[in-house]
């Protein structure tokens, strides 16, 4: 049976030690408090940091190991400077600021990389060592972003899985990373990426096209020979836990208690003290609450927790102090000997008593400038099984996306947000139950125990489906040769662009090197050896640069061929044509809008090549374009093929398979080996006879039964061909 390794930062349970006493106490926050709904009732094994230990001696640390091993939590040891630099230096003092678009509380130098790395390092080492076969492998947040790809180098048959809890920011934010590199390299080591909404996963295939290069195809990224996917898993809570919580008769008891005589309105804010939860800019807006309506005074009040956090980070202590002298400020201005506006408290609050909160609050205020969900924002619904109460959200929380029956807010508008309290005070009763019942009915159908369901599944699917296989080895791929030199009539079908050539910027500058000249030359010189290159180029292309050898040619893919023999050129039938003016104006138009693409045309297709465009921009206009020609087309006898860096348009019929049969044909018993890269290889591959040997090159997934790398390789092996001595160890990767 599969078991679960759930890795993160942080253990579900944290060391303390009290009057020389070794004891455990539940982590706060809330990874660690939806996970802890898998991981109590399962057999899963929970991987982390359990926190800075204390001085303790040898007997106190091996009865704190077995009781850890008992709660089926392995620890990460992190020395007390290590910790810090991988924690405080660039995880909370980089990472976290940079994901909510913080630019501001980022430090000018970065000095403690190495030991984010070494920690990660630290990380994939121990998941290694307590790995077993068909272990499935949960990586979790900002902190261990490194730990996939460190992981499939260890383990490269493993189901790996990794989740973003924290926002993923636009490109041109991450861009400013001077490791942004090595983040997106680490990520994609997974075989499924998570992310809490769609925007963050666009930013996220974003910031591979513009920095790595690498485009994202719906949700799939074609890397190291490997498909990746992306997705988006909303996080949910323990819905079952906050609704036994609200019936709770110690919840009832607290609730009275906070009430009291006052029957005035009460909003409530409960937060992390993070300057990224907009505290700030909550307590401005409720006293320009206080300005706007005056009639609110002693009438309203709010009460703000604030759960200390990071103390140890510079930021964090100048924000209290930021925070402390705003609700003094408002208290001073506002406070009356019977009333006083701002409640303010900076400590932890048991369950029950943040539970009592959420059933007493009129409005719950969860403002931050940016979060990944906030899990606040749907605690507070589970809460409240009375279907009452108003949900005031930002419109920069992930819980946004979800919540539509929550009152939004821009919390960088103090004005506008003063105003919608005010709504959320004067909601009349039926719409505030009826925005309550929509929000209740979404919060506890997809739950936490949806999202763990979901995104397992989604990683299930994702390393069983695996399409890019593995390359062969050096002994599989000397198989293949050997068979191809002990056939007495051979036929060679070769691809050329991205297969015995790479990609050029322009295409008119792949042309082919003296290398690969001689190669062809040598190949048709084998003894009863047929040898052919396919293109999508133009005729006048491929004259201009094999002519000149005794192989056959086919441009246009397969409409024009010159055979060896003849030195002229064929057509196939003309199709119907009524649509090239159509398609045309089109092509000239994005072309128009998209510097750096050009329009090929040829005899019977015309192609869009954007491989000098902008990366993403080109991506993008090559989306739309894709979209817009098949709804165009849709009715017209034409098809719409992607390529790299090219979208052609091209009638029904026109395609590589049609050479095969009558190239075949006139050579009976030849041993056909097809070489090709792309989607149009494929209808090449397809049409092949029975025993015939199909080479795809690259890492997308095709129907041929043999593999490899790229372009060196593809050459190597042709030249193992007709070499007297050959080695193909080197195409193994």
């Amino acid at each position: 049976m599969s078991r679960l390794l759930i890795v993160s930062n942080r253990l579900p349970v944290t060391v303390a030690c009290v009057d020389g006493e070794v004891q455990l106490a539940p982590s706060t926050g809330g990874l660690a408090t939806g996970l802890r709904a898998l991981h109590e009732p399962s057999t899963s094994t929970w991987i982390g940091w359990p926190g800075p230990i204390p001085e303790i001696d040898e007997g106190q640390r091996v009865a704190l190991e077995q009781r850890l091993a008992e709660l089926r939590t392995v620890p990460v040891w992190l020395g007390a400077d290590e910790g810090t630099r991988f924690y405080e230096g660039v995880s909370n003092g980089v990472l976290w600021p940079l994901f909510h678009y913080l630019l501001d509380q980022i430090p000018l130098a970065i000095k403690d990389w190495h030991a984010y790395q070494r920690v990660n390092e630290r990380f994939a080492d121990t998941v290694t060592s307590h790995y077993q076969p068909d272990d499935i492998i949960w990586v979790h947040d900002y902190h261990l972003m490194l730990v996939p790809q460190l992981l499939r180098w260890r383990l490269p048959d493993a189901r790996i899985g990794f989740f973003l809890h924290t926002p993923f920011p636009g490109s041109e934010v991450f861009r400013t990373l001077p490791f942004r590199e090595r983040i997106l390299t680490g990520l994609l080591g997974a075989d499924l990426i998570g992310f809490h909404t769609a925007a963050y996963m666009r930013h996220f295939a974003s910031s591979l096209l513009r920095i790595l290069g690498i485009a994202v195809d719906m949700d799939r990224v074609r890397v190291d020979h490997r498909e990746p996917r992306l997705g988006v898993f909303p996080m949910g809570i323990d819905t079952e836990r906050f609704a036994t919580l609200a019936t709770d008769p110690a919840v009832a008891v607290a609730v009275q208690s906070i009430r009291g005589a006052d029957d005035g309105a009460l909003l409530v804010g409960i937060d992390r003290l993070d300057y990224t939860k907009g505290i700030p800019r909550r307590l401005l807006a409720f006293e320009a609450l206080l300005d706007t309506y005056p009639e609110l005074r002693e009438r309203v009040r709010l009460v703000q927790v604030a759960v200390p956090s990071r103390t140890n980070i510079g930021a964090y202590e100048e924000f209290r102090v930021q925070v402390d002298a705003l609700t003094g400020r408002i208290n001073g201005r506002f406070a009356t000997p019977r009333w006083t506006p701002v409640h303010y408290m900076y400590r932890s609050l048991s369950e029950q008593e943040v539970v009592a909160l959420y059933r007493t609050a009129d409005v719950m205020l969860v403002t931050p400038l940016r979060d990944g969900m906030n899990l606040v924002a749907k605690e507070f619904v589970a809460a409240r099984t009375d279907e009452d109460g108003v949900l005031v959200l930002s419109e920069f929380a992930g819980a946004a996306s979800e919540l539509a029956e929550a009152l939004r807010v821009n919390p960088y508008d103090i004005d506008h947000a003063a105003t919608v309290y005010h709504a959320a005070l004067t909601l009349p009763a039926e719409e505030r139950r009826m925005r309550m019942r929509g929000l209740r009915h979404r919060v506890l159908r997809y739950d936490v125990h949806h999202w763990v369901r979901s995104f397992l599944n989604a990683l299930d699917e994702a390393s069983r489906q695996r399409k890019a296989p593995a390359l062969p080895s050096a002994a599989q791929l000397e198989g293949v040769v050997a068979r191809i030199r002990a056939s007495r009539h051979l036929l060679l079908l070769l691809d050329y662009d991205g297969t015995l050539v790479p990609f050029a910027d322009v295409p008119e500058l792949a042309s082919p090197d003296a290398a690969l000249l001689q190669l062809l030359r040598t190949l048709a010189a084998r003894p009863h050896t047929q040898v052919h290159v396919l293109s999508g180029r133009s005729r006048e292309s491929l004259e201009r640069w094999l002519g000149a050898l005794p192989i056959g040619l086919h441009a246009e893919h397969g409409f024009w061929s010159r055979l060896a023999a003849t030195g002229k050129w064929l057509a196939q039938p003309l199709p119907p044509m009524e649509w090239r003016e159509r398609v045309r104006a089109i092509l000239e138009h994005v072309t128009a809008r998209t510097p750096g693409s050009l329009v090929e045309e040829k005899t019977v297709s015309l192609a869009w090549h954007y491989r000098m465009a902008d990366l993403e921009f080109g991506a993008f206009q090559a989306r739309e374009l894709r979209v817009h020609l098949t709804e165009a087309l849709s009715n017209l006898p034409v098809e719409v093929i992607t390529g790299e860096k090219v979208i052609e348009v091209r009638p029904h019929g026109v395609q590589k398979g049609v050479i095969v049969a009558p190239l075949v044909e006139a050579t009976r018993g030849c041993l056909v080996v097809a070489m090709g890269d792309d989607r149009t290889d494929e209808d090449l591959f397809a049409a092949l006879p029975a025993g015939a040997i199909a080479i795809h090159v690259g890492p997308a997934p095709s129907r041929a039964g043999v593999r490899l790398a790229g372009v060196e390789d593809a050459r190597r092996l042709l030249g193992a061909v007709v070499a007297d001595h050959y080695q193909l160890a080197a195409s193994s990767k």
